[in-house]
């Protein structure tokens, strides 16, 4: 027991190092490839010495690496960083625990094939199914500043990388099982070769596909102009007026070259202008601006965020977010939807709109309202927010193709935005806002997961965010230019329109369709099968 006393914490921290670093330090993808080990090593010493209330270890474990990682939450809001890492690290602690009641009924291997199965089930249900969804440390993420090691996430996509992080560390582990217990002693060189040929493999093979996998495919390309205005959300609407605002932007803008008369795709970022009516969209004072700089500039068309209010009049309530806003005489009802938007708009005047379907839980999104309306409404206050996503996904036209437009988080969801390119975008813009975190490692997380974006769908990424970091992406998942963080600037560069699908955008998330059906079988043949 006093042993135990030393060893769980060292191994606690070392867990919490190994895993943390590929999130903030630049390269260090590799690290997750041997980050789970200490993990499992605490997990063996506690079943062989029987320890008692283990749980604590495990989940201790699993908020230091959330805490570490994510603790930039907090920027924007405490509570809601808090509620983030302790019931995330919940979630993954009830997984770690129903493998460690598995192993009650499995010898050998099988629990372990559970563990990642049931673990790569989870992630799968967060990026798809959950209504209170947070996939930021999605295993696979971990090698989003690392992309020349996942090439090959345009076949099996950031579940595919959840996959080569446990075959990595479970391989190693088993080996050094095998050594300390003194089996491989009695293998004959045959089968230690098979061992060692087999971590080999694990570790490896993926790095040795991802070198031989090229992409050399080009298209037309087109000038893309971004604006990063360098706005504080905290401040928006206190030290300028909506007014001042798009002057100032638009005096941005025209710091760009403009003397050709090629075709350009000019982007604002997410929400820039607020209180836009869908059905009054043409006399929108910010549209009129915009409208005015792009008959100076008839080449270019413009996409940029808004938060818009969709007005409803019906009998009953179109959707359980929707604001009453009284009674007609007609005796129907006049309800308000209110949306996070993307808008594309060009020197005619045509525009089009896509609400951002991924919204964010609390801040935009009250999830499964059934429940949490009802609860709301009793405690009499105004506890979430109650935007109203799209149900299908959209492409944007703008500046003659379609642009697959993610808005802010919805860039974090791989097989979503895979919907973009299977509805015939040929890039893929970004718009966000990240001030709301401050200079923290969020915003720079949150830029290298549209490198994966990237890779995974092949398409160029223009990215435009209110306070930095703006890029150019290539389907390398390479950053070819980029702005600074918290600086006014104007982006220029070309963007190269591509078509075709990669294997992960016609077949989409192979790996967690299979890790959901060996999940359940395992789970199921547990349940039925005698404890040992």
């Amino acid at each position: 027991m006093r042993k135990q006393a030393f060893v769980f914490p060292v191994l606690v921290l070392a867990f919490t190092l190994l895993m943390s670093l590929p999130w903030l330090v630049p390269h260090m993808g590799w690290t997750a490839l041997i980050g789970l080990i200490p993990l499992l090593v605490m997990e063996r010493l506690a079943t062989q010495n029987k320890s008692r209330h283990f749980w604590w270890w495990h989940y201790l474990s699993f908020v230091l690496w959330n805490a570490v990682t994510t603790w930039w939450v907090g920027g924007a809001t405490v509570g809601g960083a808090v509620f983030a890492i302790l019931a995330n690290a919940l979630q993954m602690s009830v997984v770690f625990g129903s493998f460690r009641l598995v192993k009650r009924r499995f010898s050998g291997i099988l629990p372990y094939i559970y563990l990642a199965a049931a673990w790569i089930a989870w992630e799968r249900f967060y990026l798809t199914s959950a209504e209170i969804s947070w996939p930021w440390l999605v295993l696979g993420n971990a090698f989003a500043d690392t992309t020349g090691l996942v090439q090959w996430y345009s076949v099996l996509g950031t579940l595919g990388g959840s996959l080569w992080v446990w075959l990595s560390n479970l391989s190693i582990f088993g080996l050094m099982v095998a050594l300390s217990d003194g089996r491989m002693a009695s293998w004959n060189g045959k089968a230690r070769a098979a061992a060692f040929a087999g971590v080999f493999a694990a570790l490896f093979a993926p790095m040795i596909w991802s070198a031989c996998i090229g992409f050399d495919k080009e298209g037309p390309s087109l000038k893309v102009v971004i604006g990063q205005p360098n706005y504080d959300p905290y401040q928006k609407f206190e030290s300028l007026t909506q007014a001042q605002q798009d002057v100032k932007y638009l005096t941005l803008l025209e710091k760009a070259d403009w003397s050709s008369d090629e075709p350009a795709l000019v982007l604002a970022p997410e929400t820039f202008t607020a209180r836009m009516y869908t059905d009054d969209v043409p006399y929108n004072e910010t549209f009129l601006r915009f409208q005015a700089f792009l008959k100076r500039h008839p080449q270019a068309s413009m996409i940029f965020g808004a938060s818009t209010y969709e007005r409803v009049v019906s009998y009953s309530r179109p959707h359980a977010c929707a604001y009453d806003m009284g009674t007609r005489p007609d005796g129907r009802n006049l309800w308000i939807l209110a949306h996070n938007s993307a808008l594309s708009t060009d020197a005619s005047g045509n525009h089009s709109i896509y609400h951002k379907s991924k919204l964010v839980v609390g801040t935009e999104l009250t999830p499964y309202p059934a429940v949490f309306i009802p609860l709301e409404n009793l405690l009499g206050g105004n506890l979430m927010a109650k935007d109203v996503g799209q149900k299908e996904i959209a492409c944007l036209p703008a500046a003659g193709v379609p642009v697959g437009t993610a808005v802010c988080y919805e860039s974090v969801y791989g097989e979503f935005c895979t919907g973009y390119v299977r509805k015939g975008a040929q890039m893929l813009a970004v718009i966000t806002n990240d001030a709301w975190w401050g200079d923290t490692p969020g915003y720079r997380q949150h830029l290298n997961y549209s490198r994966l974006r990237a890779i995974e769908t092949r398409r160029w990424v223009a990215r435009c965010a209110n306070t930095g970091i703006s890029a150019i992406i290539d389907p390398k998942g390479r950053i070819l230019d980029r702005t600074s963080w918290w600086e006014p600037a104007v982006l220029e560069g070309k963007v190269q329109l591509l078509q075709g699908e990669t294997f992960f955008v016609r077949y989409g998330d192979i790996v967690g369709r299979i890790s959901v059906f060996l999940f359940l079988l395992l789970l199921a043949a547990a349940i039925f099968r005698p404890r040992k």
